[in-house]
């Protein structure tokens, strides 16, 4: 079967912006139970007022004492940069997405709907967005732009990207995280949406690259994307099976029961040793499971925009 045949006929996630929307609305509507409630305008600073600006934000108290026309500014307005990073390595499609897809989101599903929710909140606060997209190479770029028409060009890139798949196969993340900090230039907030699985792991590479990310003091946050029922409780029942490596092709038959207590220790102590190193180096670490909402996601980018200054 051609999988992007497929997809074409019937794209599993058909309006990427709407279901953006949704979450963030729902999001928002318990946001005053929340640590975020009054968050979105906070008075700054005064700025002149041009002609033909609206007149809602006029401060007359202060025409009135000094007969000229002054704005009030609000935090929400200081135009943050945001650079989303999505690796699109083979990976990130596992696992399958199976109807309803909204509760069976694979990776890359999931990080597609994360940053087009993320996107929305940066509409609403009329802050500019860019996205890089990686796998066996560094074959998307889109600087950080505020427009409606750049929001949707992002929109359909990532909607491709879910509903049209074509992963790279084999991935070196830390060779593209150096080649996307070098296109990164003004402060921003830098968000990887990544399942850090790579072929060669290579840890001090890896680290050296989100360092680099972090180069003319951008805020870089790493969304570890998994599966955790499966990806890290290794729950796949008793009876044989074959495990696959998408992205080189190999493959082992075996009893999982067999072999689970080994692969837990073993990945958790790949996950602990990856939270000291981005604590260590001040880069906000957080695990994402696939099964679960975005609240994480959105709690996250709320309180790293507060903080960002």
């Amino acid at each position: 079967m051609d999988l992007s045949k497929e997809l074409h006929k019937a794209a599993l996630i058909p309006n990427l912006e709407l279901l953006a929307r949704q979450i963030v609305e729902g999001y928002i509507s318990g946001i005053h139970k929340s640590p975020f409630h009054g968050f979105s305008a906070e008075f700054a600073e005064h700025a002149i007022y041009n002609t033909g600006e609206s007149t809602k934000h006029i401060d007359w108290k202060l025409f009135a004492r000094t007969d000229k026309l002054y704005t009030k500014k609000y935090e929400e307005e200081t135009n943050l940069r945001c650079h989303m990073i999505l690796d699109n390595s083979a990976s990130m499609y596992y696992p399958e997405m199976v109807a309803p897809v909204l509760e069976n989101l694979n990776k890359m599903g999931f990080a597609a709907l994360a940053i087009a929710a993320l996107m929305e909140l940066l509409k609403k606060q009329r802050d500019a967005v860019g996205l890089s997209v990686f796998s066996d190479n560094y074959h998307y770029y889109a600087p950080d732009k505020g427009s409606e028409r750049h929001r949707q060009m992002l929109l359909d890139k990532l909607g491709e990207m879910v509903n049209a798949p074509k992963p790279g196969k084999q991935t070196e993340i830390y060779t593209y995280l150096h080649q996307i900090a070098e296109k990164i230039k003004r402060r921003s907030l830098v968000f990887l949406f990544t399942d850090l699985w790579q072929t060669g792991q290579d840890d001090e590479k890896l680290f050296e690259a989100l360092r680099h990310l972090k180069y003319n003091r951008h805020e870089v946050v790493v969304f570890h994307l998994l599966d955790r029922d499966t990806e890290v409780s290794f729950n796949f029942g008793s009876g044989p099976k074959r495990f696959l490596d998408v992205e080189t092709g190999e493959y082992i038959d075996l009893y999982s029961d067999n072999v689970k207590e080994a692969y837990e220790r073993k990945v958790n102590e790949f996950f602990q040793h990856i939270k000291l190193q981005c604590a260590r180096y001040r880069i906000k670490y957080v695990e994402i499971d696939v099964g679960e909402s975005f609240a994480k996601v959105l709690n996250t980018f709320m309180i790293e925009r507060q903080q960002f200054g």
